[in-house]
């Protein structure tokens, strides 16, 4: 009896272990009503930079998706220019939600909101990784598509569906 309890023990320890060790990776996606370099929509362009920074620097940041210029508008996993993909992966939700809903985010998120077409369906998707395990543009579609064809599950979900994945 002792043998299995300490087996037991041992399990919880290792899935412990595996739960905390995972990270929480998100892709967003916007469609721009004109090219990213279109006047129309300089005051979203020209604050990248300062947005990536406020990410960077925020409690529980670990990775996000970036070229040469520091920035993510160059991958093009929907073969649409208009298309611009944001991923980056963080400790966790909480982490995540206060960088989205309690810094400079927010508000650049509001006053930028005119620079994009509304999108049909769902826009953006989590998914656990583990650590060094960080995605690329076509993961993050694959993962964004699949939630939006099948619904959550744990390979991709949505705010509303983290409970049930983590």
């Amino acid at each position: 009896m002792e043998v299995l309890k300490q087996a037991l023990l041992m399990l919880r320890d290792m899935a412990y272990i595996c739960i905390m060790s995972r990270l929480l990776a998100q892709i967003n996606i916007a469609h721009l009503k004109a090219p990213i370099d279109h006047p129309s929509i300089a005051d979203f362009s020209d604050n990248l930079d300062k947005i990536n920074s406020i990410a960077e620097s925020s409690d529980g940041f670990v990775w996000r998706l970036k070229d040469e210029d520091n920035n993510a508008t160059s991958f093009n996993p929907y073969n649409n220019e208009l298309i611009i993909v944001n991923i980056s992966v963080w400790q966790n939700l909480e982490t995540l939600k206060n960088y989205v809903y309690h810094t400079d985010h927010i508000a650049f998120f509001k006053r930028s909101s005119g620079c994009f077409i509304p999108m049909k369906q769902g826009h953006m998707a989590l998914w656990h990784i583990e650590e060094g395990a960080y995605p690329d543009a076509e993961e993050g579609k694959k993962r964004l598509d699949h939630l939006n064809e099948h619904g959550a599950s744990a390979f991709a979900f949505d705010y509303r569906s983290i409970e049930q994945f983590s």
